[in-house]
């Protein structure tokens, strides 16, 4: 009889076993590099929006090539902390004796599973506080000027620090 749990069957290794399971919070949080985009997207949004009343003025339908940078400027403005609360509200987070998994179902984007190893090579590091972050992998995006490291972990969770020293455990278990 098999002990792996259902849903599991294909992606677990043999004898790896589910240490912590868990979830973001998804709480709408607004960060200070937030607050900047805002105000640029608002402020962005708000000269295109003089820039239509203007060009309406003049009559025909010229001012409609306004409506291209209105949407930009809200989308920078407005989307970035309300998606960050909805994609986490499609992330589940599994921690094994050997790997960290990271599952997310969003609509359109379709369900993806990542796993990352745990082993003597993992960094390891934890944000304490009320929802913390517990990290354990780095990934470089392309910037216009070289390229930005990202963290990758579990983000927003409760028991951050009974997560981090599952994760210390699994690190000194590799050895």
């Amino acid at each position: 009889m098999s002990t792996t749990p259902a849903g599991w069957e294909g992606i677990l290794n043999e004898g790896e076993t589910i240490l912590w399971q868990g979830r973001p919070g998804h709480r709408l949080v607004i960060g200070v590099g937030q607050i900047a985009a805002m105000i640029f997207g608002l402020f962005f949004s708000g000269f295109a929006l003089l820039w239509m009343i203007l060009a309406a003025q003049a009559g025909g339908f010229f001012w409609m090539f306004g409506l291209i940078h209105f949407s930009v400027g809200l989308s920078i403005g407005v989307l970035p902390p309300f998606w960050s609360a909805w994609s986490r509200r499609h992330t589940w987070y599994t921690l094994t004796d050997r790997r960290a998994f990271i599952a997310t179902d969003i609509p359109l984007m379709g369900r993806k599973l990542k796993d990352y190893p745990i082993d003597t090579q993992t960094p390891l590091t934890w944000d304490d506080g009320e929802r913390g972050n517990v990290w354990f992998a780095n990934e470089y995006r392309k910037t216009k000027n070289g390229s930005r490291k990202i963290p990758i972990g579990f983000e927003r969770i409760p028991d951050a620090r009974k997560v981090y020293d599952l994760c210390r455990k699994v690190k000194s278990s590799a050895e």
